[in-house]
């Protein structure tokens, strides 16, 4: 059962009937809600690799939910026990879970010797009581919240507080079946007290309790009544049948996300204690109760079948958005591939540019090799001729002489001539 303090803190008992029955490896709880979540405890009886009684908080619907999923939540465990509260194992931690990291908890939690050991309490009536308190809010802190059903100060007599003992001394083994009942409450705790002895009215009168006296009474009480065997009445049979028909009326994903088993379990408990005999075949209740196993398989199945289903519909998206990629890689590699050919074409046409330039330049160095040539030959014709130059001024300047000398001479040759042309 769980009690709700505000939707994000809530304290979950789990009684856990039948245990040494148990041969599963895994055993769950029933769901219970915190923080709009759902959760449950998980259990490995016979200890998850190692000789511990191993326990876990667990997210329940952890196969629905998407990825990149996470939940804070912190919780305290408590194995009870069920002789002295006070000798009890309580255990906390906190956890980012994840989809995919779905579980946390302790797998040491309690050895098992200890677990099975009748004189410790822990296992009364073939009956573990595990409680859990748990929040998914960071400000609220764990240890500052009395979520823990704590006995009133009255005290009773000794015969009441051994009757813890009594219990341990007449525990007997069953068929497993599981079932979750809640620590009595506050309201009942603080009652008086009045028991009556068979066969005889007598008031017990409390006298100075002890808190441990009080736990030990209370606790070994709620495991006689838990355990007690009440035969159930035809109108509750009818009522119990009709609750289970109305579960197989719903699909079994429905089922499953509604978590219609808790009800169904006190209708298949009811059906156990009904003499039905008159009306009903052994082996039609044998086949009957039979089904309550199959239902509870069933939630786990259907999980299983809707991840395959996720699983596989999550591949196909990636599958095709891999698709829609390489198409579209496809599409742009043909854009380079075709425009890296243009750019090859451009530049083969201005390789041919670039030949065809490296060939005029070949040409005018080579022009430019002559015409340096010829310029030093000639340089060299006007030194030697720079070097000649003087005497052939000197030269000339005589030869200018000899010009003025020569004219003059012509002319008196010619006035001579003139001269005697005109006497004769």
């Amino acid at each position: 059962m769980a009690v709700d303090v505000n939707g994000e803190l809530r304290k979950f008992t789990w009684r856990i009937e039948y245990f040494s029955s148990i041969e599963d490896k895994k055993h769950y709880s029933e769901i219970f809600y915190v923080g709009g979540k759902k959760w449950r405890l998980l259990i490995f009886p016979k200890g998850n690799g190692v000789d511990y009684f191993s326990i876990y908080v667990d997210v329940a619907d952890s196969a629905t939910l998407p990825e990149g999923w996470s939940r804070y939540a912190q919780f305290r465990i408590t194995v009870v026990n069920q002789i002295k509260r006070k000798f009890s194992i309580t255990k906390d931690t906190r956890h980012e879970f994840k989809a995919k990291e779905n579980d946390w908890g302790f797998t040491s939690f309690l050895p098992l010797s200890e677990l099975h050991d009748p004189k410790r309490g822990y296992l009364v009536n073939d009956a573990c009581l595990v409680e859990v308190d748990i929040s998914t809010d960071r400000n609220i802190d764990l240890e500052s919240h009395e979520l823990i059903v704590e006995a009133a100060s009255d005290k009773l007599k000794s015969k009441e507080a051994d009757c813890g003992k009594a219990a341990i001394d007449n525990q007997k083994t069953l068929i497993t079946k599981p079932e979750e009942i809640t620590t009595p409450s506050p309201a009942i705790l603080v009652a008086p007290a009045v028991l009556s002895s068979p066969g005889q009215d007598k008031t017990i009168e409390p006298e100075d309790p002890t808190e441990e006296d009080a736990d030990t009474f209370f606790t070994s009480l709620e495991s006689e009544l838990a355990s007690s065997y009440i035969v159930s009445s035809q109108e509750e049979a009818k009522e119990a049948l009709a609750k289970i028909e109305e579960a197989l009326n719903m699909a079994p994903a429905n089922f499953y996300d509604s978590w219609k088993f808790s009800p169904l379990k006190k209708a298949f408990k009811i059906l156990s204690n009904f003499d039905c005999s008159s009306t009903i075949t052994d082996e039609q209740k044998t086949e009957l109760l039979a089904m309550e196993e199959n239902l509870k398989e069933l939630p786990d199945r259907v999980a299983k079948a809707v991840q395959d289903r996720n699983l596989l519909t999550e591949k196909e998206s990636i599958k095709l958005t891999l698709t829609h990629n390489l198409e579209r890689s496809l599409v742009k590699f043909k854009e380079a591939k075709a425009e890296g050919e243009q750019v090859e074409q451009k530049i083969a046409a201005l390789q041919e540019q670039v030949d065809e330039a490296e060939k005029n330049k070949e040409s005018i160095l080579t022009e430019q090799k002559e015409i340096f040539r010829i310029s030093k030959e000639l340089k060299m014709e006007l030194e030697a001729l720079g070097k000649e130059l003087p005497e052939y001024e000197a030269k000339a300047k005589v030869a200018e002489e000899e010009e003025k000398t020569v004219e003059a001479e012509w002319g008196r040759m010619k006035d001579l001539i003139s001269s005697l042309k005109e006497k004769i």
